[in-house]
């Protein structure tokens, strides 16, 4: 009798430590939070699958871009994603994931060449444009499985909209999900709104000025200006070979750094990329992403980038609680730092762009062969009649050549000094990054524009930044966020140091106006 209590004792303790192991070993996904990490544990256990994925994201699209808040943000979906869905999940079933982003949905400004889709750069007359092939990063992208989920949209680059509140002369007005009445911000606001209303995973970004880092920050996201030559630009449309960068966008540090090891690297096309060999790590972006990243790490605090005034106060306050955060975190914080010069004056004149947007404008159209619904600028102007921006328009009519033009050439030469004088502050307290707030101000209503806002001191240096969230003002739920900027090709850095920072406490929220749908929770 004793022993068959005890065996059934024995049996019931079993029992249940094999119920208390199996709870504790239970997982929850969520779209609302899920990294790309995250995707993948879910799809190695089974409980997901690629085509549930994509099939989550296209209901997502079905409810909040031309429903409910008319998010606005898509201008061509891809036709074929749960064909495409499908065929990976075969392909991850018989012989693994090809990588990290193997299946996952990727959106990226209409202005990425895709051989399958147009590419229309918000532009109308280029609605149709079809190009012959992919860009680069989006080949490099496809390569590893990763879905060409959407082209989103973007500031126009060459019109000007008629109505002052629209983005584009293609899609009109893309709502920023935080609050409609406010812009996404330009020129990467479609992608920016599309990934804040999670229609996608993850997408790419552009930027001459602040054009990634403007709509990351307005719409609460993470996003990476890289290092000058880090990332090729074989295939996207831009204005400028000394200032134009493409960038990774996402939800979180660990998605952002996924993606940077896929697209970044040497390209024959665009030779602005051969400093890069050498110089990059060879294990994974994703494997420098340390919880405790910030003890011991040395930040300084750019004060030059800091604005004043009522209306940056509360911005501010923003960032400066992030900052105290890292130093609670076990950062060394170095304050008060300056290279001593009236930065906001000096960074309006040393912008290329304009200098340099025929010239590659022209290299664009050519890549678009013979069948081209433009072939250059001459015709650009033409076709585009009154939507033509007076920029391109007087560029063309003023600027023959680079080689000797005195104007170009010093704001170069200002662009290298205002680089080096960073890194001189970076070796001279040795730091691991600057912080400052990328802008004090929340997104404007549309059509709007502050005349003090951003800092475009990484575009201008081409040195990284990195952006994470810091909160959002009271008023108008206006997200704002924290800047890191390191030295060239200090990605790695940035990313432990943001990823740290990510991990102390909740600060990115989900748009109430796009919440979660039914079925977008999975426990396995």
């Amino acid at each position: 009798m004793n022993l068959t209590r005890l065996s059934l004792t024995t049996a019931i303790g079993l029992l249940s430590l094999c119920i208390a192991g199996t709870t504790s070993l239970a997982k929850t996904f969520s779209l609302e939070t899920a990294t790309i990490e995250d995707i993948n544990e879910a799809l190695d256990s089974g409980a997901l699958t690629i085509e549930k994925l994509v099939s989550m994201y296209l209901a997502r699209i079905d409810a909040y871009n031309k429903s409910g808040p008319e998010i606005n943000a898509i201008i061509t979906l891809q036709p074929n994603a749960l064909e495409i869905a499908r065929a990976l999940d075969k392909e991850r079933a018989e012989s693994g994931p090809r990588s990290k982003l193997h299946g996952i949905p990727v959106v990226l400004k209409d202005l990425f060449d895709t051989y399958d889709m147009p590419t229309s750069a918000g532009f109308l007359p280029l609605k149709d444009s079809q190009p012959l092939y992919d860009a680069t990063v989006v080949k490099r992208l496809r390569d590893a499985g990763a879905i060409i989920f959407a082209k989103v949209n973007m500031s126009d680059w060459f019109g000007r909209p008629k109505d002052r509140k629209d983005q584009s002369t293609v899609l009109g007005r893309t709502n920023n999900p935080y609050n409609p009445e406010l812009t996404p911000g330009g020129s990467s606001g479609g992608t920016g709104a599309a990934l804040a209303a999670m229609f996608g995973q993850i997408g790419l970004g552009t930027e001459t000025g602040v054009s990634i880092r403007n709509p990351t920050s307005n719409n609460s996201l993470v996003g990476l200006a890289p290092t000058r030559g880090l990332i090729p630009r074989t295939g996207q449309v831009m204005t400028s070979f000394t200032q134009e960068r493409c960038g990774p966008m996402g939800r979180s540090v660990y998605d952002v750094a996924a993606m940077t090891d896929v697209v970044q690297g040497f390209d024959a096309e665009d030779l602005l990329t051969i400093i890069s060999p050498g110089m990059t790590p060879e294990a994974s972006y994703t494997t420098f992403l340390e919880k405790d990243g910030l003890r011991g790490a040395r930040i300084g605090v750019f004060r030059d980038l800091f604005r004043e005034g009522e209306m940056h106060e509360e911005g501010v306050a923003l960032v400066e609680a992030a900052i105290e955060k890292m130093h609670d975190a076990g950062a060394v914080i170095v304050d008060d730092l300056s290279i001593g010069m009236d930065l906001f004056t000096l960074l309006s004149e040393t912008r290329t762009n304009y200098y340099e947007a025929q010239f590659s404008y022209d290299l664009y159209f050519r890549r678009l062969g013979p069948d081209a619904v433009i072939h250059n600028v001459d015709e650009l102007i033409e076709k585009g009649g009154d939507l033509t921006k007076d920029s391109i328009i007087k560029g063309r009519e003023e600027i023959d050549s680079l080689m000797h033009n005195k104007e170009f050439l010093a704001r170069r030469d200002s662009q290298e000094t205002l680089k080096q004088a960073a890194i001189d502050l970076m070796d001279k307290y040795r730091l691991d990054a600057l912080v400052y707030p990328f802008k004090s101000v929340p997104p404007e209503p549309h059509g709007t524009r502050h005349s003090e806002k951003d800092n475009p001191f990484s575009s201008v240096t081409g040195l990284p930044a990195l952006l994470v969230p810091a909160g959002y003002t009271e008023k108008e739920n206006g997200p704002i966020s924290v800047e890191f900027l390191g030295r060239p090709f200090s990605e790695a850095t940035l990313f432990k140091l943001g990823y740290a920072y990510e991990q102390l406490e909740p600060v990115r929220k989900t748009p109430e106006t796009t919440p979660p749908l039914k079925g977008e929770t999975i426990k396995y």
